[in-house]
């Protein structure tokens, strides 16, 4: 079976979606499209002050958004594959999320300003984690200005995330359980998730194959 030729991984802030992304497109020798938030100079600022510095933080991002997007679309002409740890489409969510509604209306009126197209993925993988897990993994990876991220707000942006898939009909689409299962680093996990991305091909999929019973051997072997 032919792999997709362009896979857009997505879900919260930790829940591992650019190191899957990152192993994804070297497995499948694919060109690979990352977020590159380090970049945006307001992200700091608005960790530390969400309110003072959600309008620019928002479409520092929806610009570096559209560029990606006009990239993607320049390489469709050569066939390459993508990998993706992102969807533009998303971007509104956060806006919806973070601004107040003077500031969404005018986010809007630039938004369909751009005109933005975005190829339609022939697959997306939706990461699910528990707040108490995204926590863990931020805290783990050290990233200085993501440790003023709040748990009420990584509990409004799951929720967010959890709406937006609900009716996500634009592409198939791939629930995946990533709490325990690392398919990052533990290649049997790996492995069966790429398994499900090449049978992936329509539809909604969910993607848990950890059995209850094996579940509490995994957390103890994890400690």
């Amino acid at each position: 079976m032919s792999q997709p030729r362009y896979i857009a991984i997505e879900g919260p802030i930790g829940v591992g979606k650019t190191s899957l992304a990152r192993r994804l497109a070297d497995q499948l020798d694919s060109a690979l499209v990352l977020e590159d938030a380090g970049s945006n100079p307001f992200l700091e600022r608005f960790y530390r002050d969400p309110r003072g510095a959600a309008l620019p933080t928002q479409l520092f991002f929806l610009f570096q958004r559209v560029r990606q997007i006009e990239d993607m679309r320049q390489s469709e002409l050569f066939g390459s594959t993508r990998v993706a740890d992102f969807m533009i489409q998303k971007d509104r969510m956060f806006a919806q999320i973070n601004l107040d509604r003077h500031e969404l209306s005018l986010y809007d009126q630039i938004y369909d300003s751009l005109k933005v197209d975005p190829p339609v993925p022939d697959l997306v993988v939706y990461l699910q984690a528990p707040v108490d897990t995204l926590q863990f993994r931020i805290a783990s990876r050290g990233t200085g200005y993501e440790q003023d991220i709040s748990s009420r707000y990584l509990e409004r942006l799951t929720e967010a995330y959890a709406r937006f898939f609900h009716d996500y009909d634009e592409a198939p689409l791939l629930i995946v359980n990533a709490e325990i299962i690392d398919p990052v680093h533990n290649q049997e996990h790996f492995q069966m998730l790429l398994d499900e991305i090449h049978q992936t091909r329509s539809g909604r999929h969910f993607f848990n194959p950890i059995h209850t019973s094996e579940l509490g051997l995994l957390a103890e072997q994890s400690r």
